[in-house]
């Protein structure tokens, strides 16, 4: 079975990458990744409709209101408002989309419902991600990845790679596409503003 990696491989190749989900308020992973992808030498975008800035760079509302193009995007959010981002993936054609989950993209049985309550992960941000053509990575760190990996990192992706963790789903949810006839229709309810900035605070 295939894993994430040529996907991850592919990601950390870009140079422009905005992370949504900074804060302001709380240091949490898209903190992390942020300062480690912008500390790697990349050119990053911090997006929080709460803040005009975080760690002395700008801060951006939505990919929308960003400079200019970007390779892809960290998410780093609750799973509500990722379908949300992905649409504006859509709009804008962002080709690559990277949804955090500190418990791999496959999760081990026995943590799936830890994984559950620290996923950012959309099962229907992830199909429409596929279904308009953009390389999705529906779960792991960028923290993993990125050169150089800090120990603690190094095995959580170990440990992972053991269990089955880092599986890319992909051809999983192929097979399953053929079975169904119907063209999928999103059942998460549309958002507003005022939604999306409270649950990225």
């Amino acid at each position: 079975m295939s894993t994430i990696d040529p996907l991850v491989k592919d990601f950390l190749a870009q140079n422009h990458i905005a992370v949504a989900g900074v804060s302001r308020n709380r240091e949490d992973a898209a903190n992390l990744i942020y300062r480690k992808l912008r500390g790697a030498g990349y050119k990053v975008f911090a997006i929080n409709p709460n803040t005009d800035t975080f760690d002395g760079d700008p801060c951006y509302p939505n990919l929308g209101s960003l400079p200019g193009p970007i390779d892809g995007v960290v998410i780093v959010t609750k799973p509500a408002i990722a379908e949300q981002i992905v649409r504006e993936c859509v709009e804008l054609g962002v080709p690559r989309v990277w949804m955090h989950c500190a418990l791999g993209s496959c999760p081990p049985r026995c943590a799936k419902k830890l994984a559950a309550s620290v996923t950012s992960v959309s099962e229907s941000a992830v199909r429409l991600c596929r279904q308009n053509n953009i390389a999705v990575i529906p779960g792991a760190c960028p923290m993993m990845f990125c050169e150089p990996v800090d120990m603690g990192h190094k095995w959580m992706r170990r440990i992972l790679r053991l269990f089955g963790g880092l599986v890319n789903t992909q051809s999983t949810a192929s097979r399953q596409s053929k079975v169904k006839s119907h063209a999928f229709k999103s059942t998460t309810p549309s958002m507003n503003r005022k939604a999306i900035e409270g649950l990225m605070k």
